[in-house]
């Protein structure tokens, strides 16, 4: 073996036996820049917040699963809305924060209730929870759930909240198509 090379490149081998030693010098500079180079095709394929085809179109999609992240603003709208993140927007990692454990505490306290994404809509010092809930509870847990997270929501986030939920009697009933 020559100069430290594995015999897996056989062919860089026999071209460096045929080489005199003169040529050698000029020879090594350019090996070291084809072993470094590695090229390998381009792939643009965008995956995220698209949903896969199965084979017997058997996933069910709600109308804001079923709309592309390029479409929201056209077809769809944003489920938290806030000033944060304009141009010197105030607070805007604890804005974050607080939506994060809103959305945690809603489908928490209403297990297994939601069927849809929770909306939040922060206006001036209000902060409104959207979203559609299934028919599951009788009226008066119902009622219940909504003063309690009302409640420890203003409580914690030192804010008035307001909920407003919508029901369906079937998680069936918000579905918009079949993939």
């Amino acid at each position: 073996m020559m100069l430290g090379l594995h015999s897996s490149r056989p062919n860089i081998l026999l071209a460096m036996k045929s080489i005199s030693s003169q040529g050698m010098a000029q020879f090594l500079p350019s090996l070291s820049i084809v072993r470094g180079l590695h090229v390998t095709p381009l792939q643009l394929k965008a995956q995220a917040g698209r949903y896969r085809v199965t084979r017997d179109r058997s996933r069910p999609l709600t109308y804001e699963m079923a709309n592309q992240p390029c479409q929201i603003a056209h077809r769809k709208s944003w489920n938290s809305w806030n000033t944060t993140s304009l141009y010197e927007g105030m607070r805007e990692p604890e804005t974050v924060m607080e939506d994060i454990f809103i959305r945690r505490f809603m489908t928490g306290t209403w297990h297994d209730l939601f069927v849809s994404e929770v909306i939040i809509k922060r206006q001036h010092n209000m902060i409104r929870i959207a979203g559609i809930v299934q028919q599951k509870l009788i009226p008066r847990k119902m009622y219940f759930l909504i003063g309690y997270c009302e409640e420890m929501l203003s409580y914690w986030l030192k804010c008035p909240v307001k909920l407003e939920l919508q029901t369906v009697p079937d998680k069936k009933d918000v579905i918009y198509k079949y993939i």
